[in-house]
């Protein structure tokens, strides 16, 4: 980094800076455990005969900081897949059930919007679909920021919610179904090969939000591809041009995501298990009716705190599905 000529390719510098500054936040926790274990063991032994035990108490604090800290810490090791500490994509679809499963998925949209807000991860609606009567068709978001796809990755599957029904005039109990989807942001330097015959272009005006220019010009983008079957769209930037090149990256990580499924027995190590948005098939449940309680299926992590976990308060859910993983492997 200090040759003269290191900034004459620029995109490779800061790939190699970016790397580096990774490298670096991962090595400061395990420098500042040590220095912080290293001052309590010097404390420990100047005390030893003394007997003076409000020195002892005083210490009681420093050492749950510092469990805690070994606690994230173990977490952070966790996160050592290809992709874990890159970018991610991510999609929420409704299941069955027309507005109940719209409502459901917008929810879920708001929880994940809470979450990466919570944790300062910078994030970007690329498509928006609304609802015909209420809540949303469909949205793609993109996230930015260290460790995006490692943490989020637990939340890749069929999330189903059991509530008295605010579309039910006889109050009915009613339970729906969203997918979430995530797939990690691949390099431009990934080589994923797309024959541009094996695409269909659509262009559509758009129909959510986003001002006078977005809604009255063909600027939306669907691609589908028909080798996978895969349909991606995006309508929230200004120009069709900006549209397709967003679209075109989301299909590059949806085909790069499926083909490492297809190398993998395991399909959920990717962008979760893609079964049937229906009963049987959920990775966690929401329950708001007889009574409260969010639990995941595969880790049996759960709470009753409702109005937490739809704030976005959810890192026990990702830390248990990280420690169950580890386990499993």
């Amino acid at each position: 980094m200090s040759s003269p000529d290191f900034w004459n390719d620029r995109e490779s510098a800061e790939k190699l800076v970016t790397t580096l500054k990774s490298l670096k936040n991962r090595i400061a926790p395990y420098n500042t455990l040590k220095h912080d274990l290293a001052s309590l063991r010097e404390l420990l032994e100047l005390n030893e005969g003394e007997g003076d035990d409000s020195l002892v108490d005083a210490m009681i604090p420093e050492l749950e900081k510092i469990k805690k800290a070994i606690g994230l810490f173990e977490l952070d090791v966790l996160l050592s897949g290809e992709h874990d500490r890159g970018n991610a994509l991510m999609n929420i679809h409704p299941g069955a059930g027309g507005t109940e499963s719209q409502d459901w998925a917008e929810m879920l949209l708001r929880l994940y919007t809470r979450y990466l807000e919570r944790n300062g991860y910078k994030h970007r609606l690329l498509d928006l679909q609304p609802g015909d009567e209420a809540g949303i068709k469909n949205a793609t978001i993109e996230i930015k920021g260290e460790m995006a796809y490692g943490r989020l990755k637990s939340e890749g599957g069929i999330h189903r919610l059991v509530r008295i029904s605010p579309f039910d005039a006889n109050h009915r109990r009613h339970t729906s179904f969203a997918s979430v989807f995530i797939f990690p942001e691949i390099e431009d330097n990934i080589d994923v090969e797309i024959n541009p015959e094996d695409i269909r272009v659509d262009t559509y005006r758009a129909s959510g939000a986003g001002g006078q220019h977005v809604n009255k010009t063909d600027s939306a983008i669907r691609l589908t591809h028909f080798p996978t079957g895969i349909v991606v769209q995006c309508q929230n930037e200004r120009s069709q041009h900006r549209n397709r090149e967003m679209a075109m990256k989301v299909l590059r990580s949806r085909i790069y995501a499926k083909r490492l499924e297809e190398e993998d027995e395991r399909r959920s190590k990717i962008a979760g298990e893609k079964k049937d948005i229906s009963w049987g098939n959920q990775i966690r449940s929401y329950i708001f009716h007889p009574y409260t309680l969010v639990k995941d299926h595969r880790t049996d992590v759960q709470t009753g705190n409702i109005p937490a976990v739809m704030d976005g308060e959810i890192d026990e859910f990702i830390e248990g599905y990280l420690r169950w993983k580890e386990r499993k492997n």
